[in-house]
């Protein structure tokens, strides 16, 4: 974790979002963005001045742009413009998705582009800094003008209104900010709008989405071996040379990595004789790496999107460097609405391909000699059975999951607003289909750990018994049964807390 992230002209790493996001880093306006914010708002205040009226700074706004605002109302439009958006409902959004939207809102209006006093851009990143989080509702955006709900109810915590987080508990606004020395601000012309028309929150759960799926996506190759190894299956399909006839550089990844993880096995070298009467395995052990593979591409090419928008300026209007101030179509989440429903589909397919791995260890007609379930005591004891159910559940889940939201427009603010990305609720459900992986690899991995106990006096491999031994530092091994779901937590805990990767890395 670095120290503190700067914002300025240069864009935001993903590790940086992700840094703030969640490890609580605090945020540092550099030099380049207090001139930038100086010299936009000069601009601003100009044209504020003039009796020519410019959108954002003396109109209404949408579909009310026809309205010029005389200097005296402006500050009540500001407030307006805030209290009105704020308008969602359903259940708060976690408190990572608001940080990550306030660090990218905050990012740019740094550039110079929005056009905000440097003052409201301080009170911003102060609020970040004391770990006051606004309550975002789930509901409201339709990813266009942006995020305008959810930013809108950043922006009223900032106006000293709505309701925070603070260490957990829910409080109002004004006294949260009154305890952390943060003045509420009054918003001036332009402020609005600058603070509530841009993709913040899309982009921010696109990038923590793809900071979760690249390390499931690393246990799924160690839970696919651990399989295929369990399952007497043979490690000669993910040979360096046959995968490089098929040269898709995710595939190639994924099988190095099985290779890797089934070198030393006794219990694959057990069967690779002449005598072993099986010619081929299933796909969902042969065709592994080109599974996980795609779905690596597939998320290469949302991280390039995400690159790149972490590298944009958006909000509308903006403020150009020769004090124009231009209205635009940036804000539209197409982009990001996109790569987020794209990587719903690898998201329920490596699912898919890891429950049908389980399955075949719980079926004796599949298994190769593991007993009926896994149990103890088949027909007293039922082992696994019901722990594929679930996989089964949310496979079924995560397939529905996987219809895109972004074809899904509804047309809004009297069809001003006539084709809307839908990209906030493809993020959503981006990241139930992320946390519903994750339940599917953890049943993988504790059918496959138990599997490899059951293959016993043969020694599975290196790696593959390392992280068998990891699961059994909080799950014991085959018996009679118990309660399954705390052991399947567990397994989910170990994944999620990264301990599975690191016993990789220990090795």
């Amino acid at each position: 974790m670095p120290h503190e992230v700067p914002l300025g002209a240069s864009p935001l790493s993903r590790e940086d979002v992700v840094a703030v996001a969640r490890g609580r880093v605090p945020v540092v306006l550099d030099a380049s963005a207090e001139k930038n914010i100086a010299e936009a708002r000069r601009h601003v205040d100009a044209l504020a001045a003039s009796t020519a009226p410019t959108y954002g700074v003396s109109t209404g706004f949408g579909a009310l742009a026809v309205r010029h605002i005389p200097p005296e109302r402006r500050t009540d439009l500001q407030r307006s413009l805030i209290r009105s958006h704020a308008a969602g409902a359903g259940p708060a959004v976690e408190t990572e998705v608001v940080r990550a939207l306030m660090v990218l809102r905050l990012r740019t209006l740094a550039t110079g582009h929005s056009g905000v006093r440097p003052e409201t851009a301080a009170a911003l990143a102060a609020l970040l800094n004391a770990g006051i989080t606004p309550v975002v509702p789930e509901y409201g955006s339709l990813g266009c003008s942006g995020d305008l709900a959810p930013l809108s109810a950043v922006a009223l915590a900032l106006m000293g209104e709505g309701e925070v987080l603070v260490d957990g508990e829910r409080r109002p606004a004004a006294d949260a900010l009154r305890a952390a020395g943060i003045e509420p601000v009054t918003l001036a012309e332009k402020e609005g709008l600058a603070l509530t028309n841009g993709t913040d929150g899309m982009l921010g759960m696109l990038v923590l989405a793809a900071a979760d799926l690249a390390r499931l996506l690393d246990v799924a190759d160690v839970t696919a071996a651990m399989s295929v190894e369990a399952l007497l299956g043979t490690d000669r399909v993910f040979a360096e040379d046959l995968q490089a006839l098929r040269p898709h550089p995710g595939q190639a990844i994924s099988a190095r990595r099985m290779r890797e993880a089934l070198a030393g096995s006794e219990i694959v070298a057990s069967h690779r004789g002449p005598d072993c009467p099986r010619v081929q395995d299933a796909y969902s052990l042969r065709c592994a790496p080109q599974v996980h593979g795609a779905a690596r591409d597939t998320l290469a090419h949302a991280e390039t999107v995400a690159d790149r928008e972490l590298m944009s300026a958006v909000d509308n209007p903006v403020v150009l460097p020769d004090g124009r101030v231009e209205s635009n179509g940036n804000f539209h989440g197409a982009p990001l609405g996109y790569v987020l429903d794209f990587l719903a589909i690898p998201v329920a397919d490596v699912a898919s391909i890891a429950e049908r791995r389980t399955d075949r260890m719980l079926d004796v007609a599949r298994s190769h000699g593991l007993p009926a379930f896994l149990a103890a005591d088949p027909g007293v004891d039922s082992g696994h059975m019901i722990a594929q159910y679930t996989q089964a559940g949310i496979v079924s889940e995560l397939k529905r999951l996987a219809v895109p939201a972004s074809v899904d427009s509804i047309p809004s603010s009297a069809m001003q607003e006539d084709h809307v990305s839908m990209g906030w609720s493809a993020a959503r459900k981006l990241r139930r289909g992320i946390d519903g992986l994750r339940t599917v690899l953890a049943i993988e991995l504790l059918t496959a750990a138990r599997a490899l106990d059951l293959r016993a006096p043969l020694r599975p491999a290196p790696v593959t018994a390392a992280v068998r031994d990891l699961v059994r530092t909080r799950v014991a091994g085959p018996g009679p049964d118990r309660h399954l779901a705390p052991e399947i937590a567990a397994a989910e805990d170990l994944i999620a807390s990264g301990a599975v990767l690191d016993c990789l890395e220990d090795m």
